[in-house]
């Protein structure tokens, strides 16, 4: 199955959640899409909701599904929490910490910026956008890239960086220092019903 390059706000409104992370998506219409959306009062089986947990996140980070599989099972092969150990594994991706930086406005603008080599790792370019940072690395832009718009606006409008990466706003770079513990992560993701989902 390809990546999912359908309408994004739909999809946000159809999960009730802001896939962009801006928020907008949800604030003029905070249903589900569709002529009965405002009026759905469908309650989710058990299955249902395991699998619009699954969706949820793996939109939000807009990987297909044989990826986000993949590195699930991953995820399972090492010592810990499951699920916990599978969100740090996601939060660990290149085009997600572009994104946690602030280098970028939303996880697709910031997936393009990879892909189109603006990125580095240690000083050198990487243009995968699933691309495993360990903590330690440096992750920046290019020389020939620091002056575009999109990137100044996004350093501009955001106000937030994690506490595990440190970011230097002057030579557009931030390090990620250590791994994420559970409480810093997405808290609108129940990772215990995606195990539940995939144990079946």
């Amino acid at each position: 199955m390809a990546r999912y390059t359908g309408p994004s706000w739909k999809l946000s409104r159809r999960l009730g959640i802001s896939l962009s992370g801006t928020g907008k998506e949800l604030q003029k219409r905070p249903y589900g899409p569709g002529e009965h959306g405002p009026n759905q009062r469908k309650k989710l089986s058990e299955y249902g909701l395991q699998l619009q947990e699954k969706q949820k996140l793996r939109h939000m980070y807009g990987m297909n599904e044989r990826q986000f599989r993949r590195l699930f099972d991953e995820a399972g092969k090492r010592h810990g929490i499951h699920g916990e150990n599978f969100m740090i594994l996601l939060e660990s991706r290149l085009d997600n910490l572009v994104y946690r930086l602030g280098l970028a406005r939303t996880r697709r603008q910031a997936r393009q910026l990879v892909n189109h080599g603006h990125v580095t790792v240690n000083g050198s370019r990487v243009d995968i956008p699933s691309y495993r940072v360990v903590p330690g690395q440096v992750i920046g832009i290019r020389e020939k890239s620091r002056n575009f718009d999109i990137i100044k606006e996004a350093i501009e409008v955001n106000n937030f960086v994690p506490a595990y990466l440190d970011f230097d706003a002057e030579k557009l770079e931030g390090t990620y220092s250590r791994l994420p513990e559970r409480s810093e992560l997405p808290a609108e993701i129940a990772e215990q019903l995606i195990v539940e989902f995939y144990s079946r």
